[in-house]
């Protein structure tokens, strides 16, 4: 089974998440266990494995709406604390294997 938190669990209703943004196709997200003071993830509703998979192809219109609610997300951040920064994880990096991004700033706490 692939290991999907955010269809398994957040998009799901399985576990609560405190919104920062949501459409109808992307859900942005304080990340249940922070990794950085201020973090935020944003997400597909619609599981799609990796931002370098094929399927991703398909997928321009979405990609474009996530990266508006990025923009969003991390302008606020910016505002807020003076800083951010845009992660994506791909491979064995990518903990979750669903497309996501994290929108962070501040110190590293884990």
């Amino acid at each position: 089974m692939i290991q999907d938190f955010y269809c398994n669990a957040v998009l799901n209703g399985r576990t609560k998440v405190k919104i920062v943004f949501e459409t109808d196709s992307v859900l942005a997200f304080h990340h249940t266990r922070p990794f950085y003071e201020n973090h935020v993830v944003v997400i597909p509703k619609v599981h799609i494995y990796s931002l370098i998979s094929e399927e991703v192809g398909n997928t321009e219109q979405l990609l474009l709406e996530m990266l508006r609610i990025i923009k969003k997300v991390a302008a606020e951040m910016v505002e807020e604390t003076g800083a951010s920064k845009i992660i994506a994880n791909l491979g064995e990096y990518q903990d979750t294997k669903h497309l996501h991004w994290h929108v962070v700033s501040g110190e590293r706490i884990r």
